[in-house]
């Protein structure tokens, strides 16, 4: 139902006959609005308008920058996690702000240009509007695109190359910029490697010609046995290259006391041993969080997340919380210069990850 309610409603022929701004006039007054002032904002090709078209051109294309340097920063920055004692410490640190920066640099540009362009490109309007109810009439909807396809005109978006252009970049960039996330895990092939990819082994196996890993501190530093005291326990991890930085590669190192009460999962698991010493993986079998709360006196390591606990005096079984499998064991030994190294890889799937559901590792 209209909303003006003494208008005449023209015939179809009438209509036809009519130019689309009266169309849009119309439209107005039928929805119960009086437009008083309405007409193009500045004179088709002055310098006011171009000057006005510049104004906000320059917010689609730092739009469509921002979000190109996003993709780049996305794809290109130097992401792997650094340590404190990195020199590319900084750079790491850099990621996730530039990213969520320039991200939110896009939207934010995008969203001032759509803002000005409606302040400084729309038709000019003066109206008077007068309340209505229920759901518009045919004739109504009909006169209401009509208005929408004269403010456009108005607009003069046919005619301004750079606006739309810029417009377009901007729309494209911000695309982009949504899909790039998601597209991004697909970059690197994570089984170019075969049997030895990274989802299959950590950094923990011995080397290409059979060396095997030795331990060390996170600042680089090898790790001796006379580095520990009975009842102690430090965070490893292996002397390799981005070994400190390999998700999976994290391991508590024990030194429990002599008169601990041990006991084994398995009895081949009792060879994994080094003396008092026995290394476990940090990555909580539940959801992956670091395991590192150890209590002495009751020989349980705690994970921060759930509360998941485990007992290291039995062969890290879980014993409260959501977690339901073992720490994995790695097997422990000295090498001939007196540094701790791993026999080998471990043994059983470290963490939740997905060794647990392929059958690999059975």
């Amino acid at each position: 139902m209209s909303g003006g309610q003494d208008v005449v409603i023209p015939s179809a022929e009438e209509m036809n006959a009519m130019s689309r701004e009266d169309l849009a006039r119309l439209g107005a007054r039928l929805d119960g609005v009086e437009l008083v002032e309405y007409g193009e904002r500045y004179e088709p090709g002055s310098p006011a308008d171009k000057r006005a078209e510049r104004s906000v051109a320059r917010w689609f294309l730092l739009a469509a920058v921002s979000a190109v340097a996003f993709v780049v920063v996305f794809i290109a920055w130097p992401w792997q996690y650094e340590t404190a004692y990195s020199d590319k410490q900084w750079v790491y640190a850099l990621y996730n702000p530039l990213i969520g920066l320039l991200l939110g640099l896009t939207i934010f540009a995008l969203g001032i240009g759509v803002i000005a362009m409606a302040k400084k490109i729309a038709p000019h309007e003066v109206a008077i509007q007068q309340r209505h109810v229920g759901m518009s009439d045919e004739v109504d909807r009909r006169t209401m695109v009509a208005e929408l396809a004269d403010t456009g005109i108005k607009m003069g978006l046919k005619r301004r190359g750079v606006l739309k252009g810029s417009l377009a970049l901007a729309g494209a960039g911000l695309g982009v910029a949504a899909v790039v996330p998601v597209l991004g895990g697909f970059i690197k092939n994570p089984w170019d490697k075969g049997d030895k990819s990274d989802l299959w082994v950590t950094p923990w196996a011995p080397l290409a010609d059979g060396s095997l890993v030795r331990m060390a501190y996170q600042d680089g530093t090898l790790v001796r046995p006379e580095d520990l005291a009975a009842g102690s326990m430090t965070t490893v991890f292996p002397a390799v290259p981005g070994g400190a930085k390999a998700s999976d590669a994290a391991v508590m190192l024990f030194r429990l006391r002599a008169n601990d009460p041990i006991k084994f999962r398995a009895p081949k698991y009792e060879t994994f041993r080094y003396g008092d010493f026995y290394a476990y993986s940090k990555i909580c079998t539940h959801v992956g969080c670091p395991v590192s709360l150890y209590e002495q006196q009751t020989g349980r390591v705690l994970c921060p997340c759930h509360q998941s606990q485990f007992d290291i005096n039995d062969g890290a079984k879980p014993v409260f919380g959501p977690a339901a499998r073992a720490l994995p064991q790695l097997p422990l030994g000295v090498d001939k210069d007196g540094h701790f190294v791993a026999m080998s890889d471990f043994i059983e799937p470290v963490g939740p990850g997905f060794w647990e559901n392929s059958g690999k590792h059975e």
